[in-house]
C-alpha cells in the first residue's frame, strides 16, 4: 500500500495531489508513527513518503510545528536508520532529510 501511495505521490502529473497530501498534519502524524514500526520494509516505504513532507518548501505552519517539536527524535531516528545492504540513493535521501530537519525552525 505505501509503495503504491509513494508512487502515486511522486508521479509528476499528480503534483497537486502530493501537495495536498503533504499539507495534512494527520498524514504527517500517521507517517511518523509508521517510521517507528518494527518492520523495516514499512519503515523504508514510510520514509520515502515522509521525505516529501520535509522537502516541501511551502509547508503549512502546523506541519513545521510538528516537525520542529519532534526534531530531536527525528534526527536520532534518522541517524540510527540503516538498511541491511548499502543503497547510495537511500543514504543521499536520508542525508538531505537530516539537513532539512536540522535547519527547521518556527
Amino acid at each position: 500500500f505505501f509503495q503504491l501511495l509513494g508512487d502515486i505521490l511522486l508521479e509528476r502529473t499528480n503534483s497537486s495531489v502530493m501537495l495536498r497530501y503533504v499539507s495534512s498534519k494527520e498524514n504527517l502524524i500517521v507517517l511518523m508513527n509508521l517510521l517507528r514500526d518494527p518492520s523495516q520494509p514499512i519503515q523504508v516505504e514510510a520514509f520515502h513518503i515522509f521525505k516529501l513532507f520535509t522537502a516541501n518548501k511551502n509547508k503549512p505552519r502546523d506541519i513545521t510545528s510538528i516537525l520542529v517539536a519532534n526534531k530531536s527524535k527525528i534526527i536520532r531516528f534518522l541517524n540510527a536508520f540503516t538498511l541491511e545492504k548499502e543503497d547510495r540513493v537511500f543514504e543521499s535521501d536520508k542525508a538531505q532529510v537530516l539537513a532539512d530537519v536540522m535547519a527547521m525552525k518556527l
